[in-house]
């Protein structure tokens, strides 16, 4: 049991790293069909003037939205390498290092990916009910920039993929820490009982 469990553990912690890598890169493209189609479209490359597509607004609240979320996502990639920083992946008996560490990169995961798919949610009913197509496409046309519309919505729908990898990284760590203490106790159960 110990054997399947070590394994079960030491790719618990990969994963975690794996899904804190992919918000990552999720926090760098989210932004990349917004400012393909809507940048040029503010006044004199100004993001502070009014733009030419009623709507594009969008770009400026995801721009500010999005500074936040890379740092929550280098956060999260420093917490899933403290997991291993406190060999969290190959301990056999885990100490309060095991424990802090396994809860930080939990609670701060859950946390952030709530945060996140608020936001993400919002912006894209903004996306969809609010920016201009019409204006934006005669200005795609016009200045040969990226054609959107109402249905570009690959950045703000691939989140259920990304989050989903999350969640389900942090489920498995938490489920390996359960399962960790079970068999930490068991093991002292025996030790007791065979004195």
């Amino acid at each position: 049991m110990y054997k399947k469990q070590m394994v079960f553990q030491r790719v618990v912690c990969l994963l975690a790293l794996v899904a804190a890598a992919l918000v990552f890169v999720y926090s760098l493209g989210i932004m990349t069909d917004v400012y393909d189609g809507l940048f040029r479209t503010f006044d004199d490359l100004n993001v502070s003037e009014a733009s030419e597509v009623d709507g594009a607004v969008i770009y400026q609240y995801m721009n500010s939205f999005n500074r936040s979320f890379l740092k929550r996502s280098i956060v999260m990639i420093l917490l899933a390498a403290l997991l291993f920083i406190t060999n969290t992946h190959s301990r056999r008996r885990y100490y309060i290092s095991n424990y802090v560490s396994t809860g930080a990169f939990s609670l701060f995961a859950i946390v952030t990916m709530v945060w996140a798919s608020r936001w993400i949610s919002s912006f894209k009913a903004f996306w969809k009910t609010n920016v201009n197509f019409t204006q934006l496409a005669e200005f795609s046309e016009m200045w040969d920039t990226r054609h959107l519309d109402a249905n570009s919505t690959f950045w703000f729908d691939i989140r259920l993929l990304v989050f989903g990898i999350s969640w389900i990284a942090v489920i498995l760590l938490i489920a390996n820490l359960v399962l960790k203490i079970k068999l930490e106790k068991t093991e002292e159960e025996l030790v007791k009982g065979g004195n």
